[in-house]
């Protein structure tokens, strides 16, 4: 691996205003497979980002520690036929996140910690993000407490890996990660004014706490550009409402901003944000969701021909989510028939997090060998994914499960890298 590539492909946008980079935060296979091959399709670097909520020195929700997290991923990303040299690994949202509820002396210990191991494991961009109050913190934290936090969090992290030349994200979006959870219709960008503060403190501090040599090495800000989604709807860029921030961006020598929450924007809209220096786009429970809907999609294929097929992935995961309820439960509000909407087919995509799962792992495995031993009819898979379809009929791929929900994957993945691959605005 390459620690320069994102600083080079960050000073590649400040001298062109074209390209940039794609950030595909998720740490499921199917999804990664899918970013390999669309990377690969774009000649691109492969930024895989895990959160301090899926990823951390306990395992997170995945049951990965940041070196379990790499080492299972490389090889993954390794057999997909991917150069290794074009993949970096990046940690979100890092700080004291996962333990707010605790007191700021008890979550910036654990912190630590984290940053130590994803420093260590091989991380190579790094979002310094300690925006979040603790137990016993006020409600906001002021940019000086903040940026101290962050600083601190900066040097276990040089600590940890003094030959590494991690590049550091800083700064935070309003909403929380993966989607917003209330009313989204009155979304509004960060004030330039705000967004300039927040980088001119983390300058002066990191300067006061001795990290004057890796400030060069901040190569961005994450700010609110005005997109956002929530359970049902996507609010669109407009550029006219970030005009501000725009020419602030082209104050900065060397960052460029960090956009959050751009799943389901569209080609037009993630071209406007790279060519506005929003140049990198993370996107995240947009891919899971495409998973979701290839996945459930072929399972109805199967069973619309065969009844009495043993698997029905869709099922099982109502009854996981049912019967371990705290990731979604106090995100998805209504009766009865609303949350198990949601539960499908929220934006947020809280089915995320349960994939990991013994019980859905079996069924999916199930699914999958039930399928490609069934060789379904042109026609009924036609019905099901009629995109995903054609394109492995076009390239004369087989009619596997793998393949054609890999191909629906890479439908959303690819205005990203268009976006992001510099061939155009």
């Amino acid at each position: 691996m390459k620690p320069h590539l994102l600083a080079e492909r960050v000073a590649e946008h400040k001298r062109s205003g074209k390209g940039g980079i794609t950030s595909v935060c998720s740490a499921l296979p199917a999804v990664l497979r899918a970013a390999a091959a669309s990377a690969k399709a774009h000649d691109a670097v492969l930024l895989i980002e895990s959160t301090s909520n899926q990823v951390d020195q306990f395992g997170g929700y995945t049951g990965l520690t940041p070196a379990q997290f790499i080492a299972q991923t490389r090889q993954l990303i390794a057999d997909c036929g991917f150069p290794l040299e074009k993949l970096v690994f990046g940690g979100d949202h890092l700080g004291p996140n996962a333990w707010q509820h605790e007191t700021a002396a008890e979550a910036m210990h654990k912190a630590e910690e984290l940053l130590r191991q994803y420093a260590a494991a091989g991380f190579q961009k790094i979002h310094l993000d300690c925006s979040m109050s603790c137990a016993d913190d006020p409600v906001p934290l002021d940019d000086l407490t903040v940026a101290t936090r962050a600083a601190r969090l900066c040097k276990i992290a040089e600590a940890a890996a003094p030959n590494q030349d991690i590049v550091y994200i800083v700064g935070t979006e309003v909403p929380v990660p993966g989607g917003a959870q209330e009313d989204i219709e009155g979304i509004t960008p960060t004030s330039a004014a705000a967004a300039a503060k927040t980088l001119a403190v983390h300058q002066e501090v990191f300067a006061q706490e001795g990290l004057s040599a890796v400030w060069p090495r901040v190569i961005g800000l994450v700010v609110q550009p005005g997109v956002e989604f929530d359970h049902l709807q996507v609010v669109d860029y407009v550029p006219e409402k970030a005009r501000e921030l725009v020419a602030l961006a082209e104050t900065f020598p060397h960052a460029v901003f960090e956009a959050h929450s751009t799943d389901y924007q569209s080609r037009h809209h993630l071209a406007q944000l790279v060519r506005d220096h929003f140049a990198i786009l993370k996107v995240g429970p947009a891919l899971t969701f495409a998973y979701r809907e290839a996945l459930y999609a072929l399972n109805r294929a199967l069973l619309a021909v065969y009844p009495d097929a043993a698997a029905d992935v869709a099922a099982v995961m109502e009854a996981t989510m049912l019967a371990e309820p705290s990731r979604w439960q106090k995100y998805y509000h209504g009766d009865a028939q609303q949350q198990a909407l949601l539960r499908v087919y929220s934006l947020s995509d809280r089915m995320r997090y349960y994939w990991p799962q013994a019980a859905v792992q079996a069924e999916i495995a199930k699914f999958h060998q039930a399928f490609d031993q069934a060789e379904l009819p042109y026609g009924v898979l036609h019905q099901y994914l009629p995109q995903a379809v054609e394109v492995c009929h076009n390239h004369g791929e087989a009619f596997s499960a793998a393949n054609l929900i890999e191909q629906h994957i890479r439908f959303a993945l690819e205005p990203y890298y268009s976006a992001t691959d510099g061939a155009g605005a």
